[in-house]
């Protein structure tokens, strides 16, 4: 709830006391809401009891005191106190709003996955060349998220078949210029054996993404990941050392920056000695495109099991990062000021980025330092 909606709020709780009759006053037209001043308490102040008291001829204590379960009543509000002549002190409920249940779903884990493959199981059939085994291995850990089964296929130069099996269900190691593909299966419960089922047909899929113009290995296991997973298949990837220089230039320091940032958060909050808690961020500006890159995950991760396009999935991580590194700046108390619901709840926010950045790079097979 954002310091003008609770102003709203509490216009409705004068107007529901003039209503039944325990105020006698014209509602203003304006309430003034802000943080707690020295002896105050809670997340938000409010002097409406003081403002009303000469017009409805009351004390002003009188006043609050009969706002109060007007208040304490209303949606969003968790308590309400009243100190001094007659201020009213209030309490937001952290649980409130869309944006904390979005906070909650992402702590539950597993956001993002759906059935969307439910009962599918694809067969991947890849040339023998690093990208397209690199691409294949991502791909069985994503369409493991929307319920499905990936097994891979070699095909030999000349076309035909090679031996095959199940795609493997780790990152595919990236060693000595060629990737080790284990065959293992991936993203399917074991079945019991005493109940007998028809095993689905595969669906056959050609994945020949285009090639590396080189050797990417040179750049380590994240940095060559991500230089063949983030270009679309059709576009020929760039293995240079720019994936490897730490400035926001490049992509992929954006999104494990970004993850480390999440981390140094939570660290910090400790040593001012809050957590985070689902809730409204009240910063609508910075959290806006945090909070919409955080809703389309779902889709993104979706469109990427579903269109085996694993660049789906690492330009939307992007977007997130960027979401983050625009919203990290509001997330702790500045100067003297104290942690208070809102700080609570941009932590939470925070976090629960942070979460979706380390689940994506982990099915890109890449890994989210919380030091970097």
């Amino acid at each position: 709830m954002t310091p003008v909606e609770l102003s709203r709020t509490v216009l409705r709780a004068v107007r529901r006391a003039v209503d039944e009759g325990e105020l006698t006053v014209a509602v203003p037209a304006r309430a003034v809401v802000t943080v707690p001043g020295p002896g105050g308490c809670g997340d938000y102040a409010t002097t409406i009891a003081l403002q009303l008291a000469r017009p409805a001829g009351q004390p002003p204590l009188r006043v609050a005191q009969i706002l109060r379960p007007h208040l304490t009543r209303a949606d969003g509000v968790a308590g309400v106190e009243i100190t001094g002549p007659g201020f009213l002190n209030i309490r937001l409920d952290p649980a409130a709003g869309p944006v904390a249940s979005l906070i909650r779903e992402i702590q539950a884990g597993g956001y993002g996955h759906s059935d969307a493959l439910a009962g599918q199981v694809l067969r991947f059939r890849i040339p023998y060349d690093i990208r397209a085994e690199v691409v294949a291995d991502t791909l069985v850990r994503i369409v493991a998220t929307q319920g499905g089964r990936a097994e891979v296929e070699h095909r030999t130069s000349g076309g035909a078949l090679a031996a095959h099996g199940p795609a493997p269900s780790g990152p595919v190691a990236i060693q000595g210029g060629h990737s080790e593909v284990q065959h293992r299966t991936a993203g399917a419960a074991p079945e019991d054996p005493a109940t007998p089922q028809a095993p689905a047909a595969p669906r056959p899929v050609d994945l020949r993404p285009v090639p590396a113009p080189e050797d990417p290995t040179p750049l380590g296991p994240d940095a060559a990941r991500w230089a063949l997973l983030h270009p679309a298949a059709h576009d020929r990837p760039r293995v240079t050392a720019d994936h490897l220089v730490q400035r926001a230039a490049n992509p992929l320091f954006r999104v494990r920056y970004a993850h480390a940032r999440t981390r140094a958060l939570t660290r910090n909050a400790a040593h001012l000695g809050f957590t985070g808690v689902p809730g409204d961020p009240q910063a609508p500006d910075t959290a806006a495109a945090l909070l919409r890159a955080l809703a389309d995950h779902p889709p993104a991760l979706r469109a990427a099991a579903t269109q085996y396009a694993p660049d789906r999935l690492a330009r939307h991580l992007v977007v997130v990062a960027d979401g983050v590194l625009g919203f990290q700046h509001t997330v702790l108390p500045l100067g003297d000021e104290k942690p208070s619901a809102a700080h609570r709840a941009r932590l939470a926010l925070a976090e629960a980025a942070g979460a979706v950045l380390a689940g994506g790079l982990s099915l890109l097979g890449i890994s989210a330092p919380d030091y970097l």
